[in-house]
């Protein structure tokens, strides 16, 4: 899941619009049968958005870097960007990864965006919810000097009563017969500021979070949202000094239908993530 400044502007797992939506028809799954009422949508949206609001006092830290504007290389006329900005390169940035997490990118603004695109999906992962993994997310993606401070933090909202709201067992775990789904998938970024030592990018992601199961009572809903990460080159790669988040560029929804627990479960359990690399 991605974490953000502000429940107004963090799109991260919630959102106030309404769409006309068809669900399949029959079975008593939570997925599927009639339409969830207004209701049970609003128990889920405040769910969601507890989540988001938690992590955002967590995450969102001081001392924001900066650094020169981009390269006027990468746009077009009007500040557009160019077709090949976000092409594939031919080049390969990713060359080591730590507890599955990609690193030692390139030392140019192209890895600056493999960096923050691959954060994005681990800090948006389940790997979130328990102490163990997640702190071995930090030490891949933060700056050195920030993840005793980031640590810290995340334990006091990552709590077991916490992972209990989101129907999990307070070791963040999912309940026998269910599959807890937290997934961020880039859709593509762009660098805002950038100089040899400091870069920051902004990485426009689609997500997933909620607990797959017959009797679920948060199911696995959508969202689109954009992460800014501002990153530093340190020991040989990018790393994260701060990070935020705002809402959209959100689609209109099409009219699909909502698939089953168990497709979903199955989809999530099959379907594996990508390593993001231009």
């Amino acid at each position: 899941m991605s974490l953000g400044d502000d429940p107004e502007d963090s799109g991260g797992y919630g959102g106030t619009g309404q769409t006309r939506t068809r669900y399949p028809e029959g079975g008593s799954d939570v997925y599927g049968g009639a339409r969830r009422s207004g209701r049970s949508s609003s128990r889920s949206l405040v769910t969601v958005v507890g989540v988001v609001v938690l992590l955002i006092a967590a995450i969102a830290f001081a001392n924001r870097g900066g650094g020169d504007d981009a390269s006027s290389s990468a746009t077009g006329a009007g500040g557009q960007p160019k077709a090949s900005s976000t092409a594939a390169s031919g080049k390969t940035p990713v060359q080591s990864d730590s507890g599955g997490v990609p690193t030692t990118f390139a030392h140019d603004a192209q890895g600056a965006q493999s960096a923050a695109a691959n954060y994005a999906v681990a800090l948006g992962s389940t790997d979130m919810f328990a102490k163990t993994t997640r702190d071995a997310v930090l030490q891949s993606v933060i700056t050195p000097s920030r993840i005793a401070g980031l640590e810290a933090a995340l334990d006091k909202a990552y709590t077991p009563e916490f992972n209990e709201t989101l129907g999990l067992n307070r070791d963040g775990s999912a309940p026998a017969g269910y599959t807890f789904v937290s997934r961020t998938s880039p859709i593509g970024t762009k660098v805002t500021q950038t100089s040899a030592e400091a870069t920051s990018v902004d990485v426009w992601c689609g997500g997933l979070l909620g607990l797959a199961g017959a009797n679920s009572t948060n199911p696995v809903t959508s969202s689109w949202f954009t992460i800014t990460m501002q990153l530093e080159w340190t020991s040989n790669t990018w790393k994260i000094v701060t990070h935020s988040q705002k809402e959209g560029p959100s689609p209109v929804p099409g009219d699909d239908k909502a698939s089953s627990a168990d497709e979903m479960a199955n989809a999530v359990q099959e379907f594996g993530g990508f390593t993001y690399a231009r």
